[in-house]
């Protein structure tokens, strides 16, 4: 089911500084079967599956989102891409499905860096870690989407989280062996800053809904890019700094745009 994957130099670097274990797996996959997630029992010294207290979950949690807190070891949620990673491992685990190979080869490679550093920072993998206790609060504050599209805001605002740290690690890629993920790096973002640019004439004219928006406009900020309103929030230090109370603050003052 599952292989070390064969790295590239510059993600080979990347894994060497960050920690981590790079593996492919034999199935594309949203959430890996329970008996194929534990077979990466073999591959580690040890398993930690994330379990959440009821008081965690709003009363209408998509059932997916009850099942990662219901202490199922549970790899891979919706939104994830073609890698996975986890630090329901030890030591974590970046997982890529078949799909990352029908990408160019130097983006692929940037996203199993990407996910690497990601899964080394230390920082929860999903955004119920992320939010704790908060997700509720946040669930209420944004109660005129339902609860699939407040899912999908949520995980862009994690996705900000994150980006906010490890953008300044992609950009001390610039020289030595690691240039070629700078490179791909800096590519993904001159691709999205075009549609960045259009997202607010989007959204005014109906044709993008507040959670696609929202997970268009976070993915940006991993990038250090001009980040339309509301979403240019996010993409401050006081957020790194403050987590999850900053993100419920946040969504409580945008609940009008989204009504």
């Amino acid at each position: 089911m599952f292989a070390e994957r064969d790295l590239a130099p510059a993600v080979a670097a990347v894994r060497e500084a960050h920690g981590g274990l790079v593996l492919d797996c034999e199935q594309d996959f949203e959430t890996l079967p329970p008996a194929a997630a534990e077979d990466l029992g073999l591959l580690v010294d040890g398993l930690d599956p994330f379990d959440a207290p009821d008081a965690w979950l709003p009363p209408d949690a998509p059932e997916v989102l009850r099942e990662y807190a219901s202490g199922t070891f549970t790899v891979g949620m919706p939104g994830d891409g073609s890698v996975a990673w986890t630090r329901q491992t030890d030591p974590p685990v970046v997982v890529c499905k078949p799909r990352l190979d029908e990408s160019p080869a130097a983006f692929a490679d940037f996203l199993v860096a990407e996910a690497t550093v990601q899964a080394g920072l230390g920082d929860p993998e999903h955004f119920l870690g992320f939010f704790q206790g908060r997700y509720p609060e946040f669930d209420a504050a944004l109660d005129a989407l339902g609860p699939v599209e407040t899912y999908q805001v949520a995980a862009a605002c994690h996705d900000a989280y994150l980006g906010l740290a490890t953008r300044d690690i992609f950009a001390g890629w610039r020289d030595g062996e690691t240039a070629p993920l700078f490179e791909a790096w800096m590519d993904a973002g001159d691709r999205l800053t075009g549609r960045l640019e259009e997202l607010p004439g989007a959204v005014a004219r109906g044709e993008t809904g507040f959670a696609d928006a929202a997970e268009l406009a976070c993915s940006g900020v991993k990038h250090a890019l001009d980040i339309p309103s509301p979403f240019d929030a996010l993409d401050a230090a006081a957020y790194r700094d403050h987590g999850a109370d900053y993100a419920v603050r946040w969504a409580e003052r945008t609940a009008e745009t989204v009504e």
